[in-house]
C-alpha cells in the first residue's frame, strides 16, 4: 500500500495494526504448511523412486519373457492368444486430503478371484515364457497403480508447495513490510500533528498570558 493513499488517523492506525497481526499469523501458518508439505513431498518422492525402480525391473522381466515367447511362436498364435481376455479389472478412484491437497487413491477389483483367469489362452499351443510374462504383469499391477497414485500425488503437492511458497513470499516481502511502513508513517504523522498541536497551544497560552499582562498594566495605569 502506497503511503500517499493512507489516511494518517488513529482509526486507520488501529485498522492496519489488526491487519498486520492477522498477516503475521497467516504467514506463520503458511510457513508451517509449506514445511509440512515439503516433508511429506520428500517422503513421497523417495517412495516414488523405489516404486519406479521396482516396476521398471518387473516390466523388463515381463518383456524378456514375451520376447522369448515370441521367438518360439508365430505371429498368428500370439494374436489368437490375446484375442479374448478372460479376466476383467475395475479401477476405483477416490481421494484423500493431505494438507488441503486432494491426492488420488487408486484401488482395483477383478471380476473373479481365480488366478488362472489371467490366462486367456490354452496351454497346448503357447510358450511357458508367455505365461511367465503375463503372470509377472499381473503381479506388478498393484505396484503400477501405487506408482501412478504416487506420481500424481507428487505433481499435486508440488503445485501446492509452489502456491504456498508464493503466498509466504508475498506476505513476507511485500504485504507485511508495506503494513509496517504504513504504521511507521502514520505514527510519525500523528506525532508531528501532536507536536504541532502542542506548539499551537503553547503559543495561544503565551498570547493569552501576554494579553492578560497588558490588560493588567492598563488597569493599573487607569487606577
Amino acid at each position: 500500500m502506497a503511503k500517499g493513499t493512507v489516511t494518517p488517523t488513529r482509526m486507520e492506525l488501529t485498522r492496519i495494526k489488526r491487519k498486520l497481526l492477522t498477516a503475521r499469523r497467516g504467514h506463520k501458518l503458511l510457513k508451517d504448511k509449506r514445511d509440512e508439505l515439503m516433508r511429506q513431498f520428500l517422503n513421497l518422492v523417495r517412495e516414488n523412486k523405489e516404486l519406479r525402480e521396482k516396476v521398471e525391473e518387473a516390466i523388463r522381466e515381463a518383456n524378456r519373457s514375451f520376447a522369448l515367447a515370441r521367438s518360439g511362436m508365430s505371429d498368428e498364435a500370439v494374436r489368437v492368444a490375446f484375442m479374448t481376455p478372460k479376466q476383467e479389472v475395475t479401477l476405483d478412484v477416490t481421494t484423500r486430503n493431505v494438507m488441503s491437497v486432494e491426492v488420488p487413491v487408486y484401488s482395483y477389483e477383478t471380476r473373479t478371484s481365480d488366478g488362472a483367469d489371467i490366462f486367456s489362452y490354452g496351454y497346448a499351443f503357447t510358450s511357458g515364457d508367455l505365461d511367465a510374462g503375463v503372470a509377472r504383469l499381473q503381479e506388478i499391477l498393484p505396484d503400477m497403480l501405487k506408482l501412478a497414485e504416487s506420481e500424481k500425488s507428487c505433481q499435486l503437492m508440488a503445485a501446492e508447495i509452489e502456491k504456498t511458497r508464493r503466498r509466504v513470499n508475498a506476505l513476507e516481502h511485500v504485504l507485511i513490510p508495506d503494513m509496517e511502513d504504513n504504521i511507521k508513517y502514520i505514527t510519525m504523522k500523528l506525532d508531528e500533528n501532536e507536536r504541532s498541536t502542542q506548539i499551537r497551544l503553547m503559543k495561544v497560552k503565551d498570547m493569552m498570558l501576554e494579553e492578560a499582562h497588558h490588560y493588567k498594566e492598563k488597569a493599573e495605569i487607569t487606577d
